[in-house]
């Protein structure tokens, strides 16, 4: 076979597996930074003012970092609101109204399935399919991600309302 035409095929193999990695890992990024500012409520444009927080696993404030219900406890209790902080996500999901869906609020829990077990994940819905939340140590930092998003698309549980 001719040299040329295997350093093609190499390359475009080499250009198809790095573009499926960028793919792989879109699907775990963020949206863009969406401001505090406009008409959120004060919930809402507080966990807001915390993006770009550090991912700490077993912490709650703004100053050690936040895991995943470590941040969503600290939002709600910042707006006066106790909820339980457990490992088990459960926990804060007995403590709210189960919502559709199609009928999320600003403010509104967002459980997640990331590890094979329900509500192993949470987040705070933002709008327009946003929600704010600390996703892992990989990501390293509070961000706004969506739910059109195939990996929390296919991960969502359910959602609590107070």
């Amino acid at each position: 076979m001719n040299r040329s035409i295997v350093n093609n095929q190499r390359c475009i193999f080499t250009r198809c597996v790095l573009l499926g990695w960028i793919v792989l890992f879109a699907g775990c990024a963020g949206v863009s930074e969406i401001k505090p500012a406009g008409n959120y409520s004060p919930m809402v444009s507080y966990a807001l003012s915390l993006q770009g927080a550090p991912y700490r696993y077993g912490k709650s404030s703004p100053e050690e970092g936040f895991d995943c219900s470590g941040f969503v406890q600290h939002v709600y209790g910042h707006q006066g609101i106790a909820l339980p902080r457990t490992t088990q996500k459960i926990a804060q999901s007995a403590a709210l109204t189960q919502v559709p869906k199609n009928d999320l609020h600003p403010g509104d829990l967002l459980f997640f399935n990331t590890n094979g077990k329900p509500f192993s994940h949470v987040g705070i819905y933002v709008s327009n399919h946003n929600f704010i939340h600390a996703p892992s140590r990989r990501t390293g930092k509070v961000l706004v991600s969506s739910l059109k998003n195939r990996y929390w698309g296919n991960r969502f549980v359910c959602a609590r309302r107070r």
